[in-house]
Parts: C-alpha cells; sequence; structure tokens
C-alpha cells in the first residue's frame, strides 16, 4: 500500500547547471497537454489498484520546477489531483518552488488547492555562487516570497541550501547558514554538490574547468552544518535534513522508510505493490502513451527479498534515528544481528554505527562516510 504520491514537472524557465532531473525548458511546450495526461496518468492508475491508494499520507510536487506553471495550470493540475486521489488521510502536501517564479497569485492557487507545505530552492545566500549555478534569483525574491508565503496562510516553509560549490569558501558557506537560520523557518535541508553525468557541470569537470572545494573543505561545511543547526535547536533528523519538532518531511521519510509510493509524470519513479517502476522520460512519448489509454511505464522492477534487506538498511541509516530492531523483524522476520552480525561488530569497532537495545544508527562520525557504511549492507548473491 503507497503512503504517498509524487508528481513531475519537468519544466523549467532556467536549467540549473548542476541539475540531472527530467527537465526541458518551459517556452514552446505543450505544458496544457502534459497537465492533462497527468490526470489521465493518475486516473488509469487508481483505477487498475485502488487499494494501493487507500491511506495517502503525502503528496509531493517535484521537478522541474511546479512553480514555473501559471497559476491557471497549477489550478488545474490539483484539481485533477484532488479528483483522483484519496486524500482523506492526507498529513502533508508539499511543491518545490523558485524563489523568483512565486508569485503572489501562485502562491495563492498553491494554498486553494490544499498545499500546506513549500520547499524553495534557495541554494545560496551569495549572488556570485548563485549565478556560477545557474540560479537567476535574488537574496530580495527570497525574503519577498516567504513573507507573501506567510501572508497567504503558509506556515511549513523549507529552503534547501547547498555546500561544495565551485569556489565556495567557508566563509561563503557559514554566511549562507546564518542568513537562512535568520528567516526562522522550521525546516532546513542542505546537500553537497554531486556532479552528475549530462549536466552542464560535468562537462566542465571533465574539461578540468570546474574548480572544486577540497574533500576536506566538504567535510568541514558538513561539520559546521550539523554544529550550527544544532545551535539553532533544529534537530537533525536524516543525514541532509534539520527541523523543529513536529516539521520533519512526511514525504521524503517514506523514501527512508523503504515504504511505497506513486510516482506519476514524465521520468517518474514510483515503487508499488512490490514494484520500482520508472516513466517516459520525454514529454512526447509520456503524453502518446497516456493518450493510448496505457500507463507511460519504460522500467518495471520486482524488488526481490535480498534488494528489499539492502535498502532497508542503506534507506534507514540516513535517518538520526536509524533503522530499529522491532521493524526489522517485523519485515524480514529475522533479527538484524542473525542476518548481519559480523557486518554490525566491524562498523561499530571503527566507530561507524552505535548499537543499542532500539536499533542501530549512524555515528556523528559515520555521517560523513554514510556511502562507505551502506555499501556494507549490500550482499553477495
Amino acid at each position: 500500500m503507497a503512503r504517498g504520491v509524487y508528481i513531475h514537472i519537468p519544466f523549467c524557465h532556467q536549467i540549473c547547471n548542476y541539475c540531472d532531473f527530467n527537465k526541458v525548458y518551459f517556452k514552446n511546450q505543450p505544458v496544457d497537454e502534459y497537465i492533462e495526461a497527468l490526470g489521465r496518468e493518475i486516473e488509469l492508475t487508481v483505477a487498475l489498484m485502488p487499494e494501493a491508494f487507500a491511506n495517502i499520507e503525502t503528496i509531493f510536487l517535484g521537478g522541474g520546477t511546479p512553480t514555473s506553471l501559471s497559476p491557471q495550470q497549477i489550478t488545474t493540475l490539483l484539481a485533477h489531483i484532488a479528483k483522483h486521489i484519496p486524500m482523506s488521510n492526507l498529513k502533508e502536501f508539499s511543491s518545490e518552488a523558485n524563489p523568483d517564479e512565486l508569485t503572489v497569485e501562485k502562491l495563492q492557487a498553491l494554498y486553494n488547492g490544499g498545499v500546506n507545505r513549500l520547499s524553495m530552492g534557495v541554494q545560496s545566500f551569495d549572488q556570485g555562487l548563485l549565478q556560477k549555478i545557474g540560479r537567476t534569483h535574488s537574496n530580495e525574491h527570497v525574503y519577498e516570497t516567504i513573507e507573501n508565503a506567510k501572508r497567504v496562510g503558509f506556515e511549513n516553509i523549507s529552503v534547501d541550501l547547498m555546500y561544495g560549490l565551485p569556489g565556495q569558501t567557508m566563509e561563503q558557506w557559514k554566511d549562507t547558514l546564518d542568513k537562512a537560520l535568520a528567516l526562522g523557518l522550521p525546516h532546513y535541508s542542505a546537500y553537497s554538490l554531486i556532479v552528475e553525468p549530462k549536466t552542464i557541470f560535468y562537462i566542465q569537470y571533465a574539461k578540468g574547468k570546474l574548480h572544486l572545494p577540497t574533500e576536506d573543505l566538504e567535510a568541514d561545511m558538513y561539520a559546521v552544518l550539523m554544529d550550527t543547526m544544532a545551535a539553532h535547536g533544529k534537530g537533525q533528523y536524516e543525514i541532509s535534513n534539520f527541523a523543529h519538532e513536529g516539521y520533519a518531511s512526511t514525504h521524503n521519510k517514506i523514501y527512508w522508510d523503504n515504504d511505497e509510493y506513486a510516482g506519476f509524470g514524465a521520468g517518474a519513479h514510483g515503487y508499488l505493490q512490490g514494484v520500482r517502476y520508472s516513466n517516459h522520460g520525454p514529454i512526447k512519448k509520456y503524453i502518446d502513451a497516456i493518450m493510448s489509454g496505457e500507463r507511460p511505464l519504460i522500467f518495471t522492477h520486482e524488488v526481490t527479498d535480498q534488494e528489499k534487506l539492502e535498502e532497508q538498511m542503506f534507506l534507514g541509516l540516513r535517518k538520526t534515528a536509524g533503522v530499529t530492531h522491532v521493524e526489522f523483524e517485523i519485515k524480514f522476520g529475522q533479527t538484524m544481528h542473525e542476518k548481519y552480525g559480523e557486518i554490525i561488530k566491524t562498523l561499530q569497532k571503527a566507530k561507524l554505527i552505535s548499537v543499542d537495545d532500539v536499533g542501530i544508527r549512524l555515528t556523528r562520525k559515520g555521517r560523513f562516510v554514510g556511502n562507505e557504511v551502506f555499501q556494507h549492507f549490500l550482499l553477495e548473491d
């Protein structure tokens, strides 16, 4: 049974240099037709497996840029969602947003359509760094948009920040953290830059033209992040996420709990009834598949028992709460020590995880090398 729904909006007015998500420039795209196809995909999928949608807790609009849509397009999209997805148990309805696109009219359309959480891509408060990474907003856009959002009625607002950016100094990172925390928001996400294939940064990196901070400096930035958030009362509930009590992202926790969710839209991924799947990425292929009365699937994979074990560990360990003994035994009919006893001992001896009667979790030292820890739980056939 799915706990969440992800809906992908692949349109952007500006492509960021680091972004590898499925996206296209907004201009000259069949946006209205895409929104209608989205509504049809949701309708088809819910009709095919209604039991999977009986207890939806969260909906997340991602991209691309959902706020690239006009107020009327936003209203139409949200009407499709409300028509086909049962929302009686909904706890959280989020939308990603760009600060320089989120007009009062768009905010009102989102709010009237049921969205109750905004996730804004701020990334940095240094204008030079913003230009380097391909962002077009200013600090004034951030301040104005947050004030407008509060006036419309939004209380649950999060901002995304990035560190390890080309040429970024520790002083710039500390200044960004100070300015972000001065906003007094209930939730913050902060991610290190990852240079992904098929991005502008990847091309620059391959040519030796992308000058990144050293690994030691990036690690120091992460340490400053954790310490600064803690000093301001923002509890770290996942490797990259910090929040006041009661404001942790319900939607993202679905991924880390390794629970099922539906993915709708071009290039979207989902996990329903034990099957992971992805949709056609090209807009035309996606729309054509939907209009022919079919789900727009390009890939499906029935998750094996071994993969479920692995995913439970490397996703669950991202949470500061870690993986509990009870949830593991309920899901897999054996204890973590029975399955991973020697691995747990090795990682505990290296002070990368801690173990108690509740479960296992990364130590502070382990958070710096999370991917290395996760690899230990990938089982050989």
